[in-house]
C-alpha cells in the first residue's frame, strides 16, 4: 500500500532557500529541548541550593507548567500581532531571560519566589515557541515536499540529550548553576537571532512584509484564527494528537516510576527502561519521514496505535524485564509519530493563513495534554495503582487509532522547489 499520490506544484523559493528554511526551524527545536534539558537537569542542585521540600518543587515546577499553558493560550494572539518570525526570536529570548533567573536565584542568590520568577518567563516562552516553531515546521515540509515534522520532533530530543550532557559535566566540574544556565541562556538567544533570519517573511502568517500591499487587521486573523475550533475534522486530529500526547508525556513523568514502584524493580532498573523509551521514540521520529511518505497518514497512525496498545499491555501486565523492555519499545514507537503527523495533517489545507490557525489549534491540544495529562496519570495512581492508571493512556491510544482518518492527505500536491535558472 502506498501514500496518497501527489502532483507537483512550484514554490519561487530555491532549493537553497528551502534548505535554510528547514535547518533554522531544526536549529529552533532544537534549542527548544537544549534550554529545557538544562534547567531540569540541574533541578536537584537547584533543589539543595534552595533548601526547598518535595512539595516545595512541585509548587515551583506549577509556575513553569502554568505559565506555559498561558503560552499555548496566546500564541494566536502573538502570531497574528507580530507573525511567527519576529515572534520565535522574541519568546525564545524571554526564555533565557528565564534561564538567567532560574540560575540567579537557584544559587547565587537562593529565592523561591526569584526562581519561579524564572520558570514563569521560561514556561511561557518555551509554551508559546512550541505552537510557533511547530506553525512553520508545517509551512516548510509543505513547500519542501516531503514529510519533516517527525525529523523536527527529533531535534528537539536531540536537544534535550545535548542539555542532559552538557549539565551532567557542569555538575562534575562543580560549575555554579547560574553561570552555567547563563550561558545556556546566551547560546539559546543568539542562536535564535541568527536562526530566523533564514526564515522567509510570509504575510499569511502575520509577518510585516514591508510593503505598501494590503493585508486585513491583525484582530480579523485572530478571529479568523479561533474560528478553525468549529472545524470536526480539526478535532478529531486534536484527539489522535492527545491520545499519543498523553502517551509521551505519561512516559516522561511516569514510566521509570512504573518500573519501581509498579514491578518492584529498582531505580536503576526504571531508569533504564526509561532510557529504552527515549531511544525508541527518538529513532522512530528520525526514520519516520520516509515511512509516511510510502505508506500515507493514516494507516501509520493505525499501525502506531495498535503498536502501543500492545506495548502499553506487555508493560502493564508483563512480569519479566524482557517484557517490559519490550513493551516499552513498542510503546515509545507507538506513540513517536502522533504529535508531528497532527501537525502536519492540521496544516493540509490550500489556505495558508487558515493552516497555521490550524497547527495553532492542535498544538495547544496536544501540549495541554503533555502538561495536564501527567498530573491527572499521578491522581488516578494514587487512588488505583500507577499501572492501573496507565490504563487510561492505553484507551487513549485506542481513541488515536480509531481517529486516524481524520488525518488523511487532503490537498494532494505538495510544494516543490523551483529548479535554478540555467546558466
Amino acid at each position: 500500500m502506498t501514500g496518497t499520490p501527489r502532483e507537483s506544484v512550484t514554490t519561487d523559493r530555491t532549493r537553497r532557500e528551502l534548505i535554510a528554511w528547514r535547518n533554522a526551524i531544526f536549529t529552533i527545536f532544537f534549542l527548544s529541548g537544549l534550554s529545557l534539558a538544562s534547567w531540569v537537569a540541574r533541578l536537584p542542585a537547584i533543589r539543595d541550593d534552595v533548601d526547598l521540600s518535595t512539595q516545595g518543587v512541585g509548587f515551583v515546577i506549577l509556575a513553569g507548567s502554568a505559565a506555559s499553558v498561558i503560552g499555548l493560550i496566546v500564541a494566536p494572539w502573538l502570531m497574528a500581532r507580530f507573525g511567527t518570525r519576529l515572534g520565535m526570536a522574541a519568546v525564545l529570548v524571554i526564555v533565557a531571560v528565564g534561564l538567567i533567573l532560574v540560575g540567579i536565584g537557584g544559587s547565587i542568590l537562593p529565592s523561591v519566589p526569584l526562581v519561579m520568577i524564572g520558570l514563569a518567563l521560561f514556561g511561557f516562552g518555551n509554551g508559546t515557541v512550541d505552537v510557533m516553531m511547530n506553525v512553520e515546521g508545517a509551512e516548510v515540509e509543505r513547500e519542501i515536499g516531503r514529510t519533516l515534522m517527525p525529523l523536527m520532533h527529533a531535534f528537539f530530543s536531540f536537544g534535550t540529550v545535548a542539555g542532559a550532557g552538557v549539565a551532567v559535566v557542569a555538575s562534575a566540574l562543580g560549575i555554579p548553576v547560574a553561570f552555567h544556565l547563563a550561558v545556556m541562556a546566551v547560546l539559546v538567544a543568539g542562536a535564535v537571532i541568527v536562526a530566523v533570519r533564514f526564515v522567509p517573511v510570509r504575510e499569511e502568517l502575520g509577518d510585516d512584509p514591508h510593503t505598501d500591499a494590503p493585508r486585513p487587521p491583525w484582530r480579523r486573523r485572530l478571529r479568523e484564527s479561533l474560528m478553525v475550533w468549529g472545524d470536526v475534522r480539526l478535532l478529531l486530529i486534536g484527539v489522535v494528537m492527545l491520545g499519543m500526547s498523553f502517551a509521551e508525556g505519561g512516559a516522561n513523568d511516569w514510566l521509570a516510576l512504573a518500573v519501581v514502584d509498579g514491578h518492584g524493580f529498582d531505580a536503576t532498573v526504571g531508569a533504564a527502561i526509561f532510557t529504552v523509551f527515549t531511544v525508541s521514540m527518538t529513532a522512530a521520529r528520525v526514520l519516520g519521514g520516509p515511512v509516511l511518505d510510502r505508506f500515507g497518514r493514516v494507516p501509520i497512525l493505525q499501525v502506531l496505535a495498535a503498536i502501543g496498545v500492545v506495548g502499553l499491555a506487555l508493560f502493564i501486565y508483563g512480569d519479566e524485564p524482557w517484557l517490559l523492555i519490550i513493551g516499552t519499545v513498542l510503546w515509545g514507537v507507538g506513540c513517536s509519530l502522533g504529535f508531528p503527523v497532527g501537525m502536519s495533517a492540521a496544516a493540509d489545507v490550500s489556505d495558508r493563513r487558515l493552516a497555521a490557525s490550524r497547527v495553532s489549534a492542535v498544538a495547544i491540544i496536544g501540549y495541554c495534554a503533555f502538561l495536564a495529562g501527567p498530573p491527572f496519570l499521578g491522581f488516578i495512581g494514587e487512588h488505583f495503582g500507577i499501572l492501573n492508571a496507565l490504563l487510561v493512556i492505553l484507551g487513549l491510544m485506542v481513541m488515536a487509532g480509531l481517529a486516524a482518518p481524520a488525518a488523511r492527505e487532503q490537498t494532494g500536491p505538495r510544494a516543490r522547489p523551483k529548479a535554478p535558472a540555467a546558466p
